[in-house]
């Protein structure tokens, strides 16, 4: 298996399912449980610099990915966010969706909308948070979240992938 970058990271460990031309890897500081981003394989910074086959695949990925994550984590919906460039808050130089399971009683952030300031705040610090991780990379209140281990994302990847090859069996 060939290595998987975010950016300049390598991400292989972290990664849990692979689809040609798009991947999804574990989060280093999730919002929420099981808030996880699909990143096209290609390192593009922006979304208009997709290629259409690498687009297709990275939204298929996306829906896919999302079925599968909602369900594993009883979810009742998903939030689903891109930011597109540095005035959009993009902070990783590497197009990417967050992928936020959501519940309908008992979620994270019950006043819905109260989820998109802390993402700011999360991809805000992502590229300084992924460059103090050694390479390749190592659901609290937002100030108590610490970024993970390589092994407890690695944990997670393969705990994650058991559900996609279910899926591919089936």
């Amino acid at each position: 298996m060939s290595a998987l970058l975010f950016s300049s990271f390598d991400v292989t460990r972290q990664a849990f399912y692979r689809s040609g031309l798009a991947a999804a890897i574990v989060n280093l500081k999730p919002i929420v449980p099981g808030h996880v981003l699909v990143i096209p394989t290609r390192v593009v910074p922006r979304l208009a610099d997709l290629k259409h086959d690498e687009l297709a695949s990275l939204i298929a990925s996306v829906q896919h990915v999302g079925r599968v994550i909602e369900r594993v984590y009883g979810a009742d919906g998903l939030t689903v966010a891109c930011q597109d460039g540095k005035a959009a808050g993009q902070t990783v130089p590497h197009v990417h969706f967050h992928l936020l399971p959501r519940k309908l009683q008992g979620d994270a952030f019950p006043k819905n909308d109260d989820i998109y300031p802390a993402l700011e705040r999360s991809e805000g610090r992502l590229a300084e948070d992924l460059h103090r991780v050694p390479q390749p990379l190592q659901m609290d209140a937002e100030e108590d979240r610490k970024p993970r281990t390589l092994e407890e994302m690695e944990k997670e990847a393969l705990w994650l992938k058991t559900f996609f090859e279910a899926v591919e069996t089936n």
